[in-house]
């Protein structure tokens, strides 16, 4: 969703990072660069103006215009004003209470039913809670049914909640059906409107008064931008909110109520939707979307979610088995199908430092999600005993291979090539004893610069942390028709097909290249 403001914002950092030294002149014409991108962002005005006017300050400061890296200490400045505007350290829910309360507000068809369900999932996986869900909007036609149908695919109990009942009578009756049923984590669906009125905000008022609720969360459509922190404001007023949920952040949001909110009301951004899926909430973390906004990427959260995919110890089996080269074809199957519960190879690559910038001079090159399919189709037409022992697949294996899953052969030959490639580059970054190679520096960034408000991982040993990195490999270890990009060959089972996906501009051009060479070499 930052995509947009990401740009404009690495333009200016690029123009003041080229400067030699820093004066009063070019830093204000960054910051104006800054300003403009900002707005365009859809961030309050005020929110900008007082932004702008804090960077400025720091900005001016004698130790960053005698550093000799300025451009990178206005990076620097620009990350930790963005962190501190985002929220500052990340705040969670209040879990000490038991039953934990959650009473979910906001308009109509700002995704509340479902992001009820996504938090119950949350709360479920990460805390072993056991949640309840509370259909209490009777006023929305199969409300309380779409509630119901979730709380059957999530596995947990709901209320049976009829159009006939009173809001406030149903949580009520809630909190004693739930504790008979053992469960310590409710969540009120209440209703909304269109717009704000005061039956509803009485309505709200009420079932606040009666149930006493841990948390209300305040839950808001982010591609509505800045009417969002809006009406914010005032159900902050009427309820005293204590966070809020944006949803629809994989869209096409500018990102300007995700960075005005906090100022605005005061209360803390708590989590984000990104997706449709039940498992697509994302606790929000102000520190790594600053560095998702300065195209900085975020490998805090790739690492976190392999490690939701992969145990500690699956991962060290695996570091193993590549050290080893006894990684094989069920070892790579089994990793590509893993990979996809991570998320797409587009937005793994957007959480890697400096790669979201490649992917924009790629331009029209396509990720090659469908190639991975092949790829797959090639390995289950393979005995188990020819995935196991990749060498001894023959030609005419080879042929049954390809006939069996409807390819042809040069494909077939073409990913058993590549994983010999991928297998042998694994088996290189293992060769110094299995440790983990370092994490890349973040562009633009200081030496020595650590994030604010960065909390420690859980410590993983080296090999298990080259496991998690080498898990990544069957996706990461080449992308079709991305030639260029070190270190990368080709997707394993494209056969060249990706190249197909080049423009006949770039075509064109290696084939005068080629042709010059071949002249050069005759002279």
């Amino acid at each position: 969703m930052f995509d947009s403001l990401t740009d404009r914002l690495s333009e200016a950092f690029r123009n003041l990072r080229g400067q030699a030294r820093l004066d009063e002149k070019n830093i204000q014409d960054g910051l104006r660069e800054v300003r403009l991108a900002l707005l365009e962002a859809d961030v309050h005005f005020k929110v900008v103006k007082d932004f702008v006017d804090r960077v400025r300050e720091k900005a001016l400061g004698a130790d960053v215009l005698k550093s000799l890296t300025p451009g990178q200490q206005v990076v620097k400045i620009v990350h930790d004003e963005l962190v501190e505007l985002l929220g500052g350290e990340q705040t969670g829910l209040n879990l000490k209470r038991r039953p934990v309360i959650v009473m979910m507000v906001g308009l109509q068809g700002s995704g509340k039913t479902t992001t009820a369900s996504k938090l119950a999932n949350l709360l479920r996986a990460k805390h072993k809670l056991k949640p309840y869900l509370v259909p209490a909007d009777v006023y929305r036609p199969a409300a309380i049914e779409q509630l119901q149908v979730l709380a059957k695919q999530l596995g947990v109990p709901a209320y049976p909640s009829t159009t006939d009942m009173k809001p406030v009578d149903i949580c009520a009756d809630a909190l004693v059906k739930a504790a008979e049923a053992g469960c310590d984590a409710i969540f009120f669906d209440t209703a909304g409107r269109l717009h704000l009125d005061e039956p509803l905000m009485e309505e709200l008022s009420a079932i606040k008064a009666r149930c006493n609720p841990t948390e209300i969360l305040f839950v808001a459509d982010a591609m509505t931008g800045q009417d969002a922190v809006t009406v914010a404001e005032a159900f902050d007023k009427r309820l005293d909110i204590t966070g809020v949920v944006l949803t629809k952040m994989d869209g096409d949001a500018r990102g300007g109520a995700a960075l005005s909110i906090k100022s605005v009301t005061g209360k803390a951004l708590k989590f984000v939707g990104m997706g449709e899926k039940l498992s697509d909430l994302e606790v929000f973390h102000p520190d790594r979307a600053a560095q998702r906004i300065l195209g900085m990427g975020d490998v805090m959260t790739l690492i976190e979610k392999a490690q939701d995919t992969m145990e500690t110890a699956e991962a060290e089996k695996l570091a193993v088995k590549m050290q080893q080269a006894k990684f094989d074809l069920e070892d790579f199957l089994t990793q590509m199908r893993r990979m996809r519960k991570i998320g797409s190879l587009e937005s793994i690559l957007k959480l890697i430092p400096g790669m979201g910038g490649m992917m924009k001079k790629l331009g029209d090159v396509q990720m090659p999600e469908k190639e991975i399919d092949r790829a797959e189709a090639i390995i289950n037409s393979m005995t188990k005993k020819e995935r196991r022992e990749p060498a001894i697949i023959d030609q005419s294996r080879r042929a049954r291979i390809a006939k069996g899953c409807g390819m042809k052969v040069a494909e077939v030959n073409a990913l058993i090539k590549n994983f010999e490639q991928m297998n042998k580059m694994m088996q290189q970054m293992l060769g110094g004893g299995g440790k983990a190679p370092k994490m890349p520096k973040i562009p633009g960034m200081p030496a020595g610069y650590t994030m604010p408000g960065t909390k420690p991982q859980p410590k993983l040993s080296a090999s298990a942390m080259q496991g998690m990195q080498n898990s990544m490999a069957p996706m990461m270890g080449g992308l079709g028709g991305m030639g260029g990009m070190p270190g990368m060959g080709e997707m394993p089972g494209m056969g060249g097909e990706g190249r197909k996906q080049l423009s006949k501009k770039t075509l064109a051009e290696r084939k005068k290249k080629k042709l010059n060479k071949k002249q050069r070499k005759k002279r």
